[in-house]
């Protein structure tokens, strides 16, 4: 069997000829096209508590608040649940933001633990985006990646309940997102 690799570009192209049904939720992951899994009602909730969260860095002007919208590393294509970007004049109308804008990306795991880990946070760290929080629901903790570097992250933590999260001013507590 031949396997073909999809470009950036084939992708966006397939998209905007409408090849994909529009509730497809679909990453590109190296070529690849990686169908996801729909969204349940606790992962929906903790994305709604950190959007709120994070809001006022938005409001401020310190920080875009991207959620589930694509985010460009390398030759793959994701869509983080969360993502804070450097502010951008344009908000980004001209072209989808990168790796190197992002300040900080947000997984939430019920169901993806594995595949988050293994295969968005090396790539997010290859891409250089330099703080990444997974939330795992099923193990009630939030991992913490800082400091990028190759295809991992020299600073990791990990915190379960009675934590605080902190980025840019803006504090989580770890019992927020468990």
């Amino acid at each position: 069997m031949t396997r073909h690799k999809v470009s950036l570009e084939e992708f966006h192209r397939m998209v905007e000829a409408g090849v994909f049904p529009e509730d497809l939720r679909l990453e590109l992951v190296e070529g690849d096209l990686v169908e996801r899994s729909p969204i349940g009602p606790k992962h929906a909730a903790i994305v709604r508590r950190l959007t709120t969260r994070f809001a006022p860095l938005a409001a401020r002007g310190e920080a875009l608040l991207s959620v589930q919208n694509p985010l460009v590393v390398g030759s793959s294509e994701l869509y983080p649940d969360l993502a804070l970007l450097r502010p951008d004049p344009e908000g980004y109308a001209s072209r989808h933001p990168e790796g190197k804008d992002a300040l900080l990306v947000v997984e939430v795991a019920d169901t993806s633990l594995r595949y988050d880990l293994g295969v968005k946070l090396p790539l997010y760290a290859q891409a250089g985006v330099p703080e990444v929080w997974v939330v795992d629901l099923l193990g009630q903790r939030v991992l913490l990646h800082r400091k990028p570097e190759g295809e991992g992250y020299r600073e990791g933590k990990t915190l379960g309940p009675g934590a605080r999260l902190a980025f840019l001013g803006a504090e989580i507590p770890t019992e927020e997102l468990l």
